[in-house]
């Protein structure tokens, strides 16, 4: 249950003001039909953080250890200073969505450009201090869905009102929180 609820709250906070919010408000905002961008958002994430949560585990039992402990300690610190760095979206990059409709542009586009994202970097750390695929990929799934369905249904009213630098900052407290605590742990402090 703590690997779920972690994995949830870090990628909730973390999503938001991504490149993947924005492309939702963008797809949003193109095909005005917010179910198949929900359900593409959805597969998307499910694939695209199951193998990273996967790769995270395996990663953690192949190199299990005393230094992998303090790496993972160390990547949850380094993703506290990346969240605080706000992400742009260039609708240029984006592929041509129109000749896939909503459901396949979304898919394709999310799962993309959630390569190497700091969301999907964060799921590989929590694989990996988790070391459990199922509960890791459905707390950054519910994550990413509670970041992404309301921008979906309410778009650039979001981005107008929420303060993202509040929310970067305490998505930033949360990934330096888990940081210290797995370094303090892992060495022994508590």
């Amino acid at each position: 249950m703590e690997a779920l609820i972690t994995s949830t709250a870090v990628v909730a906070l973390a999503e938001i003001g991504d490149k993947t919010q924005l492309l939702a408000i963008v797809l949003a905002t193109r095909f005005r039909r917010p179910w198949p961008i929900i359900a593409g958002i959805l597969v998307a994430t499910l694939a695209n953080h199951f193998l990273a949560a996967l790769a995270g585990e395996q990663a953690s039992a192949f190199l299990d250890g005393l230094w992998f402990r303090y790496l993972v300690a160390a990547s949850f610190i380094l993703m506290a200073g990346w969240t605080l760095i706000p992400d742009k979206f260039d609708e240029d990059e984006e592929a041509k969505p129109h000749r896939f409709g909503p459901f396949l542009a979304t898919a394709i586009a999310f799962f993309l450009v959630e390569m190497g994202d700091k969301t999907q970097l964060a799921t590989i750390a929590l694989g990996a201090r988790f070391q459990s695929v199922i509960p890791v990929m459905t707390g950054t799934t519910l994550g990413m869905m509670i970041a992404n369905v309301p921008a979906v249904f309410l778009g650039h009213e979001i981005i107008r009102r929420v303060p993202l630098a509040t929310v970067r900052m305490i998505a930033a407290l949360l990934f330096l929180a888990i940081g210290l605590w797995l370094l303090a742990q892992t060495a022994g402090w508590i």
